[in-house]
């Protein structure tokens, strides 16, 4: 057995007709009208053709048969029998007389002989089937035939006679008539060109209809697009304006239901968020007086501690530590609210942020734990709050050593953003530890309130506000923050400030 090979060509790959997509309602409406006027024109210009060309056709045909039957049936009576071929001819021509536009032409047929009206007539239209059929069958058969490009009707009948007794017999005589159908044609064709000129008229007039009727399904969506941005844009107290009781109507409706539950939703959250904020703020209020004065207290238990024994001096040193930390709660609180209430104000001066930042570590006695790498003095000023940029710096160098790992570098640099237009500089403070970094599903969280990435911890050393605090002072100053993990390890937060912000001189 020969071997044969298995390796054929892969099949090609079939491309798929990508359609063009029809985007807009107005667009898919008046297509649609369109198609649909189209295909209603079409359908019923075919179906209308259709009829008209049966019954044109089958006029003409019964015209022609019935004219047919009555010539040969007169004739036929006179007819010598046998007749020879001179009586056959003379038949067929007085036969074909018959029709008044002489187009008729005719063959006869009588047992073997045959004759036409016009000499030497080939009578190329009869085909055998048809001449096999009238020959021996009574009935009158017909048939349409296509002849060098011309459409002809063709007849054949057997001529019966009349017995004395009254019945009817065969004669022997068969006619054959030849009608060319250019009149029914030129009838049909006048139908096409009226069903084309049809069709124009049709597809504008459902152009027209889907223009209308797109203008009056899209005023309602226009206008519903309208009132779901203004809802987007904080408007809530938008509604529209119900017309008539269709979809659109309901659509309406159902809107406006949805915008005023939604605008009652909003009036609740937006009335429990200003009371939680009042609460906060009052209750930071409340307590900055009690804490002073604890303060003040475990200051003089500091003072005193060494002289007390170990476990009352442990137990002193623990009320002062705990009474600073909610007296930096209750300030980062108070810091908080103000920004809520929008009562935060930038007091802009003109500084050397180098030396600022030189002071806050200094303040701080971060001295030896914090790798500063600043510009010289006077080299990089800006106008900034020094207040805050002294807790944006503070904020960011103390969450580095609670949270990650010493050492701690702190870069402060300038630079010049590549936008088009504008010479504004910046200055970009850099906070690098030497921590594990921050995990990735911390980083989106890492300047939310109180937000703690260990949920287990219930107490830690920080408020949980610091990072909060600076975003919202970075942003004050028009300057962004970002938080990321270092290449080489750590965590790395990035401030950029403005150095000049002529849109903030009077304040926020």
């Amino acid at each position: 057995m020969a071997e044969t090979s298995s390796a054929h060509p892969p099949p090609p790959r079939r491309r798929r007709l990508r359609l063009p997509v029809v985007r807009g309602l107005r667009v898919r409406l008046v297509v649609a009208f369109g198609l649909v006027a189209v295909v209603a024109t079409l359908s019923t210009g075919a179906l209308t053709f259709r009829e008209a060309r049966t019954g044109i056709l089958q006029q003409s045909q019964d015209s022609v048969i019935r004219l047919l039957r009555d010539r040969a049936g007169t004739l036929a009576p006179g007819l010598a029998v046998p007749p020879d071929a001179k009586d056959l001819t003379s038949f067929a021509t007085q036969v074909a007389q018959a029709d008044p536009s002489r187009k008729w032409r005719v063959l006869v047929t009588y047992h073997g002989l045959s004759a036409t009206s016009l000499p030497h007539d080939p009578f190329a239209e009869l085909t055998p089937a048809l001449r096999t059929t009238a020959t021996t069958q009574t009935p009158t058969v017909f048939q349409r035939v296509t002849h060098d490009g011309h459409s002809s009707l063709v007849v054949g009948m057997p001529v019966m006679l009349a017995s004395p007794n009254g019945e009817r017999r065969a004669s022997g005589l068969t006619v054959f008539l030849t009608v060319p159908q250019t009149t029914e044609e030129s009838s049909v064709q006048a139908l096409v060109a009226a069903v084309e000129r049809a069709t124009v008229p049709a597809v504008g007039l459902a152009v027209l209809l889907a223009l209308l009727a797109a203008r009056g399904v899209l005023r309602p969506v226009r206008k519903l697009r309208y009132a779901t941005r203004r809802i987007a844009e904080g408007r809530y107290d938008t509604r529209l304006a119900v017309h008539g009781s269709d979809e659109l109507a309901d659509l309406s409706h159902t809107f406006n239901e949805t915008a005023a539950a939604l605008e009652r939703s909003i009036a609740e959250l937006r009335r429990m968020e200003a009371k939680a904020r009042r609460f906060a703020a009052d209750v930071s209020h409340e307590l900055r007086t009690p804490l002073a004065a604890m303060s003040v207290v475990t200051d003089i238990l500091d003072e005193d501690a060494a002289g007390l024994d170990p476990d009352t001096a442990r137990a002193v040193r623990l009320i002062s530590e705990e009474t600073a930390h909610l007296a930096r709660l209750v300030e980062d609180l108070m810091e908080i609210s103000r920004f809520d209430a929008g009562a935060a104000a930038l007091h802009l001066d003109e500084i050397d942020l180098a030396e600022s930042v030189r002071r806050t570590l200094s303040s701080r006695a971060w001295q030896d734990t914090v790798t500063a790498l600043l510009p010289p003095p006077g080299a990089l000023r800006g106008r900034v709050d020094p207040r805050r940029l002294d807790v944006i710096v503070a904020n960011l160098v103390g969450n580095a050593l609670r949270h990650g790992a010493p050492p701690v570098q702190l870069s402060l640099y300038g630079h010049r953003r590549p936008e088009p237009g504008s010479a504004r500089g910046w200055a970009v403070i850099e906070v690098l530890d030497s921590g594990p970094g921050i995990p990735e599903s911390v980083l989106p969280h890492i300047f939310d309130r109180f937000y703690k990435s260990d949920t287990a911890r219930t107490r830690t050393e920080g408020s949980g506000l610091g990072l909060a605090i600076t975003a919202e002072n970075v942003r004050l100053h028009g300057g962004t923050i970002r938080a990321a993990n270092h290449l080489g390890g750590g965590a790395l937060i990035t401030v950029e400030l403005p150095l000049s912000q002529p849109e903030l001189e009077n304040g926020s």
